[in-house]
């Protein structure tokens, strides 16, 4: 049995994992996916860490999934916890002495989504709302549930201060991108991935939030990771 350790993006709580939870359940795994401080003012990615770190607990056989925002925080905790893996779904590369806040600008990540935008055709100098942007190939019940309870407000505390880290944890590492992704394109994501982490990602459907799409998939690609250990 594995524990799968959770953690969610920016701005959320960790309602989006339910189905993908439910999905390593059943396949006799146990699922960590606590909600971080994010509407904490004081809280920072220190604090985030401390939170997933105490929910794990005494807990073994770690396979660590940070989503997005939770791609700064995954690779703090393994730097503290004994984790087998860690994977990196759709998720934010942090850079040494880079601030969750300067990523945007670094990576190049405004012109690419400008690009990506115009090319399918999005409306130009309009910010779309949050179910055409991230949650188009997500069921209507659940991207209509996830909009309406579970965003929540998001301390800028996080953005300001550098990644601790002075290089990655020493951990295996592999990144799943989700190809219909209209928030961070996956042309984009496959060049940051590239440049920061040295190899090339993995790719399944869906957007923004494939652990909402495409729970079982996105289950069976985890165990894969995991068993080609």
């Amino acid at each position: 049995m594995a524990t799968y350790v959770l953690i969610h993006a920016a701005a959320v709580d960790s309602w989006y994992w339910g189905p993908l939870s439910a999905a390593l359940r059943d396949r006799g795994h146990d699922v960590v996916a606590p909600d971080l401080p994010c509407d904490q003012e004081s809280a920072g990615l220190a604090e985030y860490a401390d939170t997933v770190v105490e929910a794990i607990g005494g807990r073994t056989g770690l396979v660590v999934v940070a989503h997005s925002f939770g791609g700064f925080t995954g690779p703090l905790v393994c730097d503290r916890v004994p984790a087998d893996l860690l994977v990196m779904l759709q998720a934010q590369i942090p850079a040494p002495a880079e601030s969750p806040g300067e990523w945007w600008g670094n990576t190049g990540y405004w012109a690419a989504r400008e690009e990506a935008d115009r090319r399918r055709g999005a409306p130009g100098g309009t910010e779309e709302d949050t179910l055409s942007l991230v949650l188009h190939d997500t069921p209507a019940d659940l991207a209509a549930e996830f909009v309406a309870r579970h965003q929540r407000h998001q301390a800028p505390t996080p953005f300001g201060n550098p990644w601790p880290l002075a290089s990655w944890p020493d951990v295996p590492t592999r990144f799943l991108l989700a190809a219909g992704d209209r928030f961070f394109p996956a042309e984009f994501m496959r060049g940051i991935v590239t440049e920061r982490l040295g190899f090339q990602p993995d790719e399944m459907p869906g957007d923004h939030c494939p652990m909402l799409g495409h729970p079982k998939e996105l289950a069976d690609r985890l165990e894969a990771y995991r068993t080609g250990l």
